[in-house]
């Protein structure tokens, strides 16, 4: 009887957050939400899996912006057994209009959940949400032959059935539904990968909560943060940022310490092999190839390791950029840490400290300096569609890449060059500044020699224009003529 309890606790609990998310307006997603409209509004059954990473915001998407129209709607308890899962299906079920029995199993479930919306058939619509999809599949349950059963022997036949499914457990969603080679092979009418927030919807998100702050605070908080809608949602509005981060990070108890260890287990089943490649990156600011990390763990080789990469790339942790020798190399990139949270974590948390307010004490500080110079960069990387269209590029072919000399002697990599079908290349130097940025005779004389070594090695024979892209701008002296191109901190906002 306790666990009947428990599995209600979880349940209302679910529903209590939902009604607390109720109160917040659905910020940004104007393309997913296109999609979706799209979707509901087709002349077929469609299959639609979302996924990405935990606390994305997936779940808000669908309940808000298909609030009062979905038809069932039940959501997987993480950790929980498979009669939990079969009981809070039961309990959806019957929200459902469902007077049967409890189902012992899934194909019961399922065929209980035809029964259901058989009664509904005249609907123009009827639209099915299954959220935390992969906790349903608990060892043996046989659920996704079930729900292959349920789509292919009756859903699919019809032309009003909107089947959505969703969950954190990205590697699970793409494995076992998207890709799946089973009776669900090529099942899938559509797949949507929810991503952070940019900088544009982030400073939205904010100003509709009544922040007053400034872009540079919005691109500091975006720094630490990232575009995660449920950790800007922490944020105190009463409080600077500064306040803030000690508050979510360094206090006792502090709500997003805990969060890292909660991200991997919940999305892989075996984590270590990935926090490992994680906390590899998190060392290297630059990024290793696929070579690198392999030597550096030894344990993950071969077709292994491409799948840890994947996935996490899958999980927007990481990115691989493309790298060029004399032609561009896709095979063997670079692969970076791009997850902003992670990277904090990492960087401030991981090392013990008991004072409460070390954000705030650290202000200005060296190391802080340091690390918002990285950060900055790791953040002009993320939005590079944005620094396209600043360049006034955004409807020419491009390839962006990055660069490592192989022959000079002093070790010189360019993060990102882009390269235009209108025979430009893009050099692309990335500071991060509290004032105009000032080039001395010294950083005039580097970047000569890292566009010389450049131009030499690959063998471009495209026009070379040195591209700064800063926060708020290029202070002018008799080293700055060097520069062809400033992109500035609010065009990411575009």
């Amino acid at each position: 009887m306790a666990h009947v309890y428990a599995v209600i606790l979880e349940i209302f609990i679910n529903f209590a957050a939902q009604k607390a998310c109720d109160m917040k307006c659905l910020i940004g997603r104007e393309k997913e939400k296109r999609e979706i409209e799209k979707f509901i509004n087709s002349d077929k059954s469609e299959f639609i899996a979302i996924y990405g990473r935990r606390r994305i915001g997936k779940t808000f998407l669908v309940t808000q912006f298909l609030k009062g129209k979905i038809d069932f709607d039940m959501t997987g308890i993480i950790g929980g057994s498979k009669e939990d899962q079969l009981m809070s299906f039961c309990i959806s079920l019957k929200q459902c209009g469902y007077e049967g029995t409890l189902p012992t199993n899934w194909f019961e479930a399922f065929e209980a959940l035809k029964f259901t919306l058989q009664q509904r058939q005249s609907q123009k619509h009827i639209i099915i949400f299954i959220d935390e999809l992969p906790c349903l599949d608990t060892p043996h349950s046989g659920m996704t032959k079930a729900l292959d059963l349920f789509w292919n022997g009756w859903a699919n036949r019809q032309n009003n059935i909107k089947l959505i499914v969703c969950g954190s457990a990205t590697t699970w969603i793409i494995d076992n539904i998207i890709d799946n080679h089973g009776g669900l092979h090529n099942r899938i009418t559509h797949e949507m990968h929810i991503q952070p927030f940019t900088l544009r919807e982030t400073e939205l998100f904010l100003t509709t909560n009544k922040f007053k702050w400034n872009r540079l605070t919005i691109c500091q908080t975006y720094m630490i943060l990232g575009g995660i809608p449920y950790y800007l949602s922490l944020l105190d509005n009463s409080l600077g940022l500064p306040e803030n981060i000690d508050r979510l990070f360094f206090a006792k108890d502090a709500e997003l310490k805990k969060e890292y260890d909660r991200l991997f287990a919940s999305l892989f089943r075996v984590p270590q092999p990935y926090i490992n490649i994680i906390q590899l990156l998190s060392e290297k600011k630059k990024g290793l190839t696929r070579t690198e990390i392999s030597n550096a763990l030894s344990k993950e080789t071969g077709g292994h390791l491409s799948k840890l990469l994947i996935n996490l790339e899958n999980c927007d942790f990481i990115r691989k950029y493309n790298i060029k020798d004399k032609k561009i190399n896709t095979k063997n990139g670079i692969y970076q840490l791009t997850d902003f949270y992670i990277h904090f974590y990492n960087e401030f948390c991981k090392k013990a400290t008991t004072d409460e307010h070390y954000w705030t004490n650290s202000l200005n500080s060296p190391k802080q300096n340091s690390w918002y110079g990285l950060a900055f960069e790791r953040l002009c990387m993320s939005h590079i569609p944005q620094i396209k269209k600043a360049l006034g590029v955004e409807r020419i072919h491009t390839e962006y890449y990055s660069w490592r000399s192989k022959e000079s002697e002093t070790p010189a990599q360019i993060d990102l060059v882009i390269e235009r079908a209108d025979h430009i290349n893009n050099i692309c130097e990335i500071k991060y500044s509290k004032a105009d940025y000032s080039i001395s005779a010294e950083e005039e004389r580097r970047l000569q020699n890292r566009i010389n070594d450049f131009e030499e090695e690959t063998k471009s024979r495209n026009a070379t224009h040195l591209t700064l892209i800063t926060t708020f701008g290029l202070k002018a002296n008799s080293h700055s003529s060097e520069i062809n191109n400033v992109v500035l901190m609010d065009d990411l906002f575009t």
